[in-house]
């Protein structure tokens, strides 16, 4: 059992995801803090960990890396690398397209809430989540990021 736990550990699917998907939320944190937008410890870790949205897309960057090592190693004619590439396309859509589309709608929704409380239509807004997307440039150097990765790790 320890033997497949290392092995999982030490597969360069797996090594390619996680390194592509941690470099790219280090890249979005190095760009939040030149630009000054980290305030606290917790902002930047949060950062590094969790938050989405930004550039380069981690998510995008991630697909990419394990869908490029998986067709160096399984063969791009292949059952898994075919998977793969679905599961690449419907990342990169819902990244550009779902998320971004309903991050813009939440901000809306909220800039019209706030204005209906302080012109006392409504007593009480709560404001929405607003969720994250990416635009076209991000997810496209998130997937060359993910690319570059995945080549490296086929490569070793």
């Amino acid at each position: 059992m320890w033997e497949q736990i290392k092995l999982f550990f030490s597969s360069p699917v797996f090594l390619a995801g996680v390194t592509s998907w941690f470099l790219a939320q280090f890249i979005k944190t190095v760009i939040n803090l030149i630009y000054g937008k980290v305030h606290s410890f917790v902002d930047l870790v949060s950062l590094l960990v969790w938050k989405t949205g930004g550039l380069p897309s981690s998510h995008t960057a991630l697909v990419t890396s394990v869908c490029t090592t998986v067709g160096f190693r399984s063969g791009i004619t292949s059952d898994l690398f075919m998977l793969c590439v679905c599961f690449l396309m419907v990342t990169v859509r819902d990244a550009v397209g779902v998320r971004l589309s309903s991050g813009r709608t939440a901000q809306k929704m909220n800039k019209v809430g706030r204005e209906l409380k302080e012109n006392e239509v409504i007593s009480e807004y709560e404001p929405v989540k607003e969720v994250n997307g990416h635009t076209p440039l991000e997810v496209l150097l998130g997937f060359l990021l993910g690319l570059f990765i995945g080549v490296a790790y086929s490569s070793l």
